[in-house]
């Protein structure tokens, strides 16, 4: 629990500070913050996705057991972006408290604690698996496309620092309601890999492994950016320093009991992505891989207007939380679920339609054309879960704003593990519904995860309320 001083949440500053523009937007309206912080968020990630979807536009022109390959390891990407990201919605969410609480000297140590854990993290998760990535592929049954995934893994794994410190530090941005410059760090590298992927694959013929090299390169140009405004230009209102640096256990807890429920939370997506990938393989064989990753990246696409929106959520309910402002912090969640809701109408009927247009886009070569039929399927399918995204997404990030990260654990595993993953292999293997089982599998648990998360965050909310 923070303490404060009677009155401290009477004024816009304390003694000795001086509020960011950010600061005054996670303080003023809360439907105003909420705008104000998605839509550069909005905008990044729809940068980022597009890279993601022209990443995979570039290596099906090598052929469908390079999308295989990159499938393969898709999970385990998703591991690497589960943990960094994690730990960022810990720190972040943890700075936006400080701040609703006038706590200036306590987020500039939230910052310091975040950044020495994201070091000791990204070096314990990827060193290991640099080394044993290939026998991992071959047990999962990447058969003759093993080689190619495990010198593209290895590569990412070299650069998993750089992008731990790349969506760590982005998190703290955003914490202390810095979205725009959050936006263009994002956009920067998702801008640059995209302009980087044919020169590394085609121009440097390096295949797959060009891919990789490009992702690396990019994101380590956003990180020098990021480090340069945080540690040089130090125009940011936390204040990082290192020096005499001790661990505060008290701050550790304000940081892990969101962080590593959120990195749990993100791994268990990424256990039941690897999960699904080999009932994938079961149902469809590699070409299924093919199928579910390029799609998956999609269905992506479909969703980040709501991943720019879950960011803004966890920074302004955590801001209205430290302040106790809880009438605040309902109205922010309910105006966030309402405007996803609409968007995510409309973006399901864009890509419904478009499917057969969209999927053309991944099966130029003719070595990848024969997963087309698939692919369509995959994406007509998909749509019917995007509307209830917004109040699974977003329950969750309300409750990493308000420290309640276990609350957006338990959801999470409810959805991704306990109903998804079953339904699935039901559908796809027992009852032998093939690759459709699959994707119905994951509409059905998402949809029923969601509703769930969505009930008992409105439960939440209401006892909050009831105590003021």
């Amino acid at each position: 629990m923070l303490q404060q001083k009677k009155g401290a949440f009477m004024n816009d500053t304390i003694p000795g500070e001086e509020p960011t523009k950010g600061v005054k937007i996670l303080r003023g309206d809360p439907k105003k913050a909420i705008l104000k912080l998605s839509l550069p968020m909005i905008v990044a990630m729809s940068v980022q996705t597009i890279y993601n979807v022209v990443d995979a536009i570039w290596v099906s022109g090598i052929g469908a057991d390079a999308l295989s390959a990159v499938g393969f390891f898709f999970p385990f990407f998703f591991m690497i972006m589960a943990l960094s990201t994690g730990l960022g919605v810990g720190g972040g969410s943890a700075v936006s408290r400080r701040i609703g609480a006038k706590d200036k000297r306590g987020a500039d140590s939230v910052a310091a604690h975040t950044l020495i854990i994201m070091i000791i993290l990204a070096i314990a998760f990827a060193v290991p698996l640099f080394f044993f990535i290939d026998t991992i592929f071959y047990s999962m049954g990447a058969g003759d496309i093993t080689g190619i995934a495990t010198e593209y893994s290895r590569i990412i794994f070299a650069g998993a620092i750089i992008i731990f410190f790349s969506n760590v530090s982005n998190a703290l941005l955003r914490g202390e309601g810095d979205a725009t410059r959050a936006m263009y760090a994002l956009m920067i590298g998702a801008g640059l890999n995209i302009v980087l992927d044919p020169i590394f694959i085609y121009g440097l013929d390096l295949g797959v492994a060009g891919a990789a090299w490009a992702t690396v390169a990019s994101i380590c140009t956003a990180s020098i950016i990021l480090f340069y405004w945080i540690f040089i230009k130090k125009d940011t209102y936390i204040s990082i320093h290192f020096r005499n640096f001790t661990f505060d256990g008290a701050i550790l807890k304000e940081i892990l009991q969101v962080g590593l429920p959120s990195a749990i939370m993100q791994l268990s997506m990424s256990f039941s992505m690897l999960i699904l990938n080999m009932i994938v393989v079961q149902a469809g064989g590699t070409d299924g891989i093919a199928v579910y990753s390029t799609g998956w990246r999609v269905a992506t696409f479909g969703s980040l207007p709501l991943i720019g929106i879950a960011t803004a959520v966890t920074a302004v309910t955590g801001a209205a939380y430290g302040s106790r402002a809880y009438e605040k912090l309902d109205t922010a969640f309910s105006y966030a679920v309402k405007t996803g809701i609409k968007i995510e109408i409309v973006v399901a009927l864009v890509i419904f339609l478009l499917a057969p247009q969209i999927t053309l886009l991944f099966t130029l070569s003719e070595d990848a054309a024969r997963i087309s039929g698939d692919l369509i399927v995959f994406l007509r399918t998909m749509v019917f879960y995007f509307p209830t995204v917004s109040i699974g997404m977003l329950s969750s990030a309300m409750f990493q704003g308000t420290a309640k990260g276990i609350n957006s654990l338990i959801a999470t595993i409810v959805r991704a593990l306990i109903l998804t993953v079953p339904l699935t292999y039901g559908l796809a293997l027992t009852l032998d519904m093939g690759l459709p089982g699959v994707w119905w599998g994951i509409v059905i648990g998402n949809v029923s995860g969601s509703v769930i998360a969505f009930i008992w965050a409105r439960l939440y909310i209401k006892k909050m309320k009831s105590q003021i």
